[in-house]
């Protein structure tokens, strides 16, 4: 469900690019183009979010305030840095602005007007949705159109093929020499047994990891995206029979279950009780296997949130306008 091309958005975060890249999934399926705005505050005041205010230097009526007026209709915030500002715009614009947060503000629920957060979080309430898988801009459309016009590079792969998406260490994840020589060992097997890989790394991948796919296929096994030109990460889910994900990255897995492949999960050292939680939501779902090496059989039903949680807003948008 779309809103109306006049109505204003704004994105605001403090430039994290999984926040903000959830923030953009919701604005593109409502169908708008938003003002992307960044917060960045000083300590102490960034010390204290998402309670006390926001940073004074930042305030509307400062010089390249990131909530100067005019206020828009709607606003989509995602971060803890965030939470005080939504509420400082919540007050500004007397009202006016439709406020939503994604994920669990901290605060309460009363912290916006629309709030999204994933099942393994425990926030609940009236203007709470809950979704299996977090928001992205992966959808059956954009992967149907990566399938018609593959890049040359992947559509030379023999199939069957499998895209790799690799992470790295995190607050609660970290690849140790074992971690890596295990998932190599998995990958190589994978490859001698005659799958093609479609590897891509992330920012977070430690560099004796990324030096290690960089090897693996220049050894013929497959390919491997080296952050030059456009990123193929949409044609990489599109062309997989299987998809080989770290747990690290939540939105990974969530975007690798839009394409109804197995998702064959490799878990680094350490780990979180929420990414287990929907780790076992997606076995449940049958979407998730663990890693071994070999390719998986088994489809389920593509699991994709992004729409559900857009045409929610746009319900509660519509509702809250009306009243107005």
């Amino acid at each position: 469900m779309t809103l109306p091309a006049k109505t204003s958005a704004w994105v605001l975060t403090d430039g994290k690019i999984g926040d903000e890249a959830q923030c953009l999934a919701i604005t593109d399926a409502l169908g708008l183009e938003p003002a992307v705005r960044r917060v960045a505050p000083r300590p102490p005041f960034s010390w204290a979010m998402p309670y006390g205010p926001i940073d004074p230097r930042e305030a509307p009526g400062r010089p390249a305030s990131p909530v100067a007026p005019p206020f828009p209709d709607l606003l989509i915030a995602s971060g803890r840095r965030s939470i005080a500002y939504v509420r400082h715009v919540k007050r500004a614009s007397r009202g006016r602005t439709f406020t939503v947060i994604l994920k669990d503000p901290r605060t309460g629920t009363g912290a916006a007007d629309f709030i999204w957060v994933a099942q393994h979080d425990r926030l609940r309430g009236d203007n709470v949705l809950v979704t299996l898988t977090s928001p992205h801009r992966v959808s059956a459309e954009r992967l149907a159109a990566a399938r018609e016009n593959p890049p040359p590079a992947l559509a030379a792969l023999p199939a069957p093929r499998a895209a790799v998406l690799v992470g790295g260490n995190s607050r609660h994840y970290r690849f140790t020499e074992a971690d890596i020589a295990r998932f190599l060992a998995d990958l190589r097997r994978l490859a001698d047994s005659g799958v093609a890989l479609m590897m891509t790394a992330s920012r977070r991948t430690p560099p004796p990891l990324a030096a290690a796919l960089a090897e693996l296929a220049a050894s013929g096994a497959g390919y491997l995206w080296d952050g030059m030109g456009d990123n193929p990460y949409i044609a990489l889910l599109a062309l997989a029979d299987s998809v080989v994900v770290t747990a690290d990255s939540t939105n990974m897995l969530s975007e690798a279950a839009v394409t109804g492949m197995p998702i064959l999960v490799f878990e680094p050292s350490g780990g979180h009780d929420k990414i287990k939680a929907l780790l076992q939501g997606l076995r449940c779902a049958g979407a998730v296997r663990t890693f071994a090496g070999r390719l998986e059989q088994g489809a389920y039903v593509p699991l994709n949130s992004t729409s559900i949680i857009a045409d929610a807003i746009a319900v509660a948008f519509r509702r809250y306008q009306a009243h107005l």
